[in-house]
């Protein structure tokens, strides 16, 4: 994506990770934040690096930072000057905000036909909702992913990644590419819409679907499936390890290596059909041998069968398997993800820390045109500020 600019009006995460991917990919990124506060997840934390938290950190690789207070006259000439320029908008404001601010997609592409705008908002564009705000926690519960997250006898549980924040952002991406491809023959730009809501829905899908057919909701089951068994977290003597017996062939392997031989030669568990609606039966047996060895003994034991030891987020980032793909990488002396996507064998990751706040204030104003004067001037009157 080399030659590709990308106006990144956006905040929080799921935005921002859709411009870092771009960044990544090798867009030139210019992030738009406010002189005083900048990016609101820069305060969020407690963990800090410089220029912001850990989750500005993780979400704005790659990027020049171009304060710019765009509720100011002066403001909005600057950003239009630079969106006359661009190949892409992406903005993430509440619903309305860019349209009053003289921001929408009719008029930037009654300006600039081969610009490709992207909004990214809560509900979408259509609905009773469509005009409220919306964050990750509030999406995962709309949705209905809090209602099968957590055990059946708990209540519901929100999931501790911004799985839908993040799955936004690369949806985004992925359909600012496909209108970037589209232009390549049409000379035109397009207006790129993606939604929270919508990315928690397509998180749902067999579930969503099956719960179109029969009116009911599949409820909270743990760590297990309930479409396959056994497919859940088991523990062990010293731990636990989850499995993943997804066939009949596996289901019998599994049984004679455990010892078990004696419940695939059982009627009940002869199928997945039969096991998973005889799971009450099939469950307790299995956990009582896997708990009589550690984990390292299962793995042994189990080796070629789906299956793998429940480790922390801190066992996972040091693992030996996580640090032969190549994807942590290190920016301003921090380790970080880069992103999980090679091209011709080559990890694809990012090429500058995330910048301070106004970084590139300077830089990006004089490509613009604006003098050295000028850019003081709107630095004297908080339209811009500098590094």
């Amino acid at each position: 994506m080399k030659g590709i600019r990308v106006v990144d009006l956006t905040s929080s995460l799921a935005g921002p990770t859709c411009t870092q991917v771009l960044a990544a990919l090798g867009a030139d990124v210019v992030k738009i934040e406010h002189p005083g506060r900048g990016d609101e997840s820069r305060a969020w934390g407690p963990r800090f690096f410089e220029g912001g938290s850990v989750m500005f950190f993780a979400a704005n690789a790659s990027k020049r930072s171009l304060a710019l207070d765009v509720k100011s006259a002066a403001g909005i000439e600057a950003l239009l000057r630079l969106v006359d320029r661009a190949d892409v908008f992406v903005q993430s404001m509440r619903p309305g905000t860019a349209e009053r601010l003289g921001l929408g997609a009719a008029e930037l592409r009654a300006r600039n036909s081969r610009l490709v705008y992207c909004s990214i908002g809560a509900f979408g564009r259509r609905g009773p909702l469509a005009h409220q705000p919306g964050y990750d926690p509030l999406m995962q519960a709309f949705t209905g992913l809090v209602s099968v997250t957590g055990e059946s006898d708990r209540p519901g549980v929100r999931v501790g990644a911004s799985l839908i924040d993040s799955g936004t952002g690369v949806w985004a991406a992925l359909g600012i590419v496909a209108a970037l491809l589209e232009r390549a023959q049409t000379g035109r730009g397009r207006e790129v819409d993606v939604a929270l809501f919508e990315t928690g829905l397509s998180l749902l899908d067999y579930q969503l679907t099956d719960a179109l057919r029969t009116g009911n909701s599949p409820g909270r089951y743990g760590t297990a499936f309930p479409l396959i068994a056994p497919y859940e977290v088991f523990p062990t003597q010293d731990g636990e390890l989850m499995i993943a017996v997804a066939n009949d062939g596996l289901f019998t392997r599994f049984c004679e290596r455990i010892g078990l031989p004696e419940l695939a030669a059982d009627p009940r568990f002869r199928t997945n059909p039969d096991r998973a609606a005889n799971r009450t039966a099939l469950l307790p047996p299995i956990r009582a041998r896997l708990a009589e060895r550690p984990s390292a003994h299962w793995l042994e034991a189990l080796e070629g069968i789906p299956v793998a030891p429940v480790q922390d987020i801190a066992q996972a980032a040091t693992h030996e398997q996580t640090r032969a793909t190549g994807i942590i990488q290190e920016l301003a002396g921090v380790e970080t993800l880069a992103l999980p996507l090679e091209i011709d064998s080559e990890r694809v990751g990012h090429h500058d820390a995330p910048p301070t706040l106004g970084a590139h204030s300077a830089e990006v104003l004089a490509e613009l045109g604006y003098s050295a004067d000028e850019i003081d001037a709107l630095a004297a009157t908080g339209v811009t500020r500098l590094a």
